[in-house]
């Protein structure tokens, strides 16, 4: 074990570029991060560092023996999850990173039936609408869409990717409402911004002809989260547009309506994303199983669609 945790040292460091950052990645202090890589040097007789004051860099030798062992590491830490599990059952603490609204309204629902079925599980979950970096920060699993697949990771899809156009019922009380996606530019737009990049992105709508249309909307508000959009939208200050993750539960309480019900925009899925290892520890292959279930029981898919009844959809 204790050349495992050296390894680890190793590749924590490697993925992070220094000792301090990996350190606090695998909950060491700088010391003895540095110290477990020096011992795992000097059992294998070579330097797989070379370390300066600023920078942290792999030898040929550390390159080689990074791509040796990454993919191994994990699969080994996942059998001996698993060996430890209580009792047989799947045991551990569960890392998760979801959205704020996402994880309150569909994921925080599934915890009781989840932890009366998997007692020794214990979850640390983590509400944030950034894409975080899975295997580098430690997480087990990450929930959303538009997450990027490095090495190592892998996805799978539980609900679409579509977003759509809202606004109050009210906002339309003096103002013409759009026939085609060029009206746009005679409202005023709430905008969102990138969580990633801090910019707002410029959409395309698409129609089920295949269509294509700019959004071009007049900046009333620029907002960085869905949901403040949503209850902006609310106010009558404009048109958002929002995933139908979180326009499902505006429309059905009729607080927000579709604007151009037959134009959406169409973006990458949802998606559970875990590591690509041959063998999942089995606190984190239960829960995938667990999300996927109630999705599919929930009907949450086809509820997340933008061409269904409960967004508004007229198709």
């Amino acid at each position: 074990m204790e050349t495992l945790n050296s390894i680890e040292c190793f590749v924590r460091s490697a993925e992070a570029g220094s000792f301090a950052e990996a350190a606090r990645r695998l909950g060491l202090t700088p010391a003895a991060v540095g110290k477990n890589v020096a011992k795992l040097e000097t059992g294998l007789g070579v330097r797989l560092f070379q370390r300066s004051t600023r920078s942290l860099k792999l030898t040929e030798a550390g390159e080689r023996f990074l791509a040796e062992v990454s993919g191994g590491l994990a699969t080994i830490q996942g059998a001996v999850a698993n060996l430890a599990s209580a009792g047989g059952q799947p045991a551990g603490n569960l890392k998760v990173s979801m959205g704020l609204m996402f994880g309150r309204e569909y994921i925080v629902p599934l915890l009781a039936d989840f932890l009366a079925r998997y007692p020794a599980i214990v979850p640390d979950w983590h509400f944030d609408n950034r894409q975080v970096d899975l295997i580098g920060e430690g997480f087990d699993i990450g929930i959303g869409g538009g997450f990027e697949l490095p090495q190592g990771v892998i996805a799978r899809q539980i609900g679409p990717g579509h977003r759509v156009l809202l606004a109050a019922p009210g906002y339309f009380d003096d103002r013409p409402r759009p026939q085609v996606p060029a009206d746009l530019a005679q409202h005023d737009g709430i905008l969102l911004r990138s969580p990633q990049t801090g910019r707002v992105r410029n959409w395309v709508l698409l129609n089920e002809a295949g269509d294509q249309a700019p959004i071009d909307l007049r900046p009333r508000a620029l907002m960085s989260d869905p949901e403040a959009a949503c209850h902006a939208a609310r106010m009558g200050l404009g048109i958002t547009l929002v995933s139908t993750v979180h326009a499902v539960h505006f429309i059905e309480r009729g607080e927000l309506q579709r604007v151009l019900p037959d134009w959406h925009v169409q973006t990458d899925p949802l998606c559970i994303y875990f590591s690509a290892q041959k063998l999942l520890p089995a606190k984190t292959r239960v829960f995938i199983d667990h999300v996927v279930q109630a999705f599919r029981e929930q009907g949450l898919a086809e509820r997340f669609s933008a061409q269904g009844p409960a967004c508004g959809g007229r198709g």
